[in-house]
């Protein structure tokens, strides 16, 4: 039998490059185990530092093919999995018990379709192999239990009457004001006290072993988000626009606020890119073109994707069942999840928070 050249299986292994960190799996430090024995079966064991259940299979399957095409390799079995990682937060605040990362979804202003792209997100990042929760810091209008299909007045569990238990919703953890007020309730609140209520939810919730916590951030740039910007541990931001100039003008606020209190700019998300008709599938950029690449380009950040304004996406966000739920395999599903591996494959290259919890690890099979 051909005696397998390590070098050449080496080789074989770093043809795959990721796709979004454009690295071989060397590079990554992904390879943890690659062995061959006397009956030419070669074994590789992968572990990306991110959620990455989505291309898990094509990665297995061209590994596979470059394996087996080495002299001496009879067959080839490859195990992808995952381990995702604590982040160092701004200036070093103290971690949420139960938190690896938080990830901020933020907007300059209202109206562009921030806490749907929050909630599609948070189930994006889960169907890609996390452990994900989600909470609603949007106090002047909480809307994420009504997108997640939480039943009206519907109220969290106490312990220690001290403690909410997170609310369970599409297998994501929830917690949000409006589980706590009914939503007649009207919000007439002055900014410490927003911050207070956000802060208590935030610390109170005993969150379970969570990869990433998606916090809906309130709309704009004034003193409510910047002092939640200081006090909660974000990881990282996501900035939410649409093409039109004035959300445009919004959303640079948002990177400038967020710059200045240190929290990493992940990337943006251009919603409403352009509208699909519903009759004939006409696609027409009707709130302009291109804008999201350019906010991108000018602040040296990554445009995470573009999504369309398109009637299913807000009328399955009002039924309870966000897109990435109610049509997995449409385009748009595609597209958050592609967003979700983005968000997280740009997590990974930052400083690990060597304080965090401990790193969770998750195999997947195909």
């Amino acid at each position: 039998m051909t005696q397998i050249s390590p070098q050449a299986l080496e080789t074989a292994v770093r043809q795959y490059r990721d796709p979004y960190l454009e690295k071989d799996l060397y590079e990554l430090g992904a390879v943890k185990n690659l062995a061959a024995d006397d009956s030419g079966k070669v074994t590789l064991m992968v572990e990306l530092p991110y959620p990455s259940k989505g291309i898990a299979g094509a990665l297995k399957e061209i590994v596979t093919n470059a394996l087996e095409n080495v002299d001496g390799v009879d067959s080839a079995e490859v195990h992808v999995g995952q381990k995702i990682h604590a982040y160092k937060n701004q200036k070093d605040i103290p971690s949420v018990a139960g938190v690896k990362n938080i990830i901020a979804v933020s907007s300059g202003k209202g109206g562009v379709g921030k806490s749907t792209t929050a909630v599609n997100l948070a189930l994006a990042l889960k169907a890609e192999g996390a452990r994900v929760g989600i909470l609603d810091a949007d106090i002047y209008g909480p809307s994420i239990g009504m997108m997640l299909g939480v039943p009206e007045g519907k109220r969290p569990d106490t312990r220690e009457n001290k403690y909410f238990v997170p609310m369970e919703a599409h297998g994501l953890q929830a917690n949000s004001m409006a589980f706590v007020v009914t939503d007649k309730t009207p919000m007439v609140w002055r900014g410490p006290m927003v911050s207070g209520a956000v802060m208590q939810l935030l610390q109170q919730t005993l969150w379970d072993e969570l990869d990433y916590l998606i916090i809906d951030m309130p709309p704009g740039t004034g003193d409510i988000q910047l002092t939640l910007a200081q006090k909660v541990p974000v990881t990282g931001a996501v900035i939410v626009t649409t093409p039109q100039d004035i959300a445009l003008l919004d959303g640079k606020k948002g990177i400038e606020m967020f710059r200045k209190v240190d929290i990493p700019v992940l990337g943006v998300v251009e919603n409403m890119s352009v509208h699909i008709c519903s009759n004939c599938g006409h696609e027409e950029p009707l709130f302009g073109h291109g804008g999201g690449e350019r906010i991108a380009e000018e602040y040296d950040t990554t445009l995470l994707g573009q999504l369309p304004l398109h009637m299913t996406i807000r009328e399955q966000t009002d039924s309870g069942l966000p897109s990435v739920i109610a049509e997995p395999d449409s385009e748009v599903a595609r597209r958050y999840r592609d967003i979700a591996r983005r968000v997280g494959a740009e997590l990974s290259t930052r400083e690990r928070n060597l304080t965090g919890s401990i790193s969770s690890v998750s195999v997947t099979e195909h």
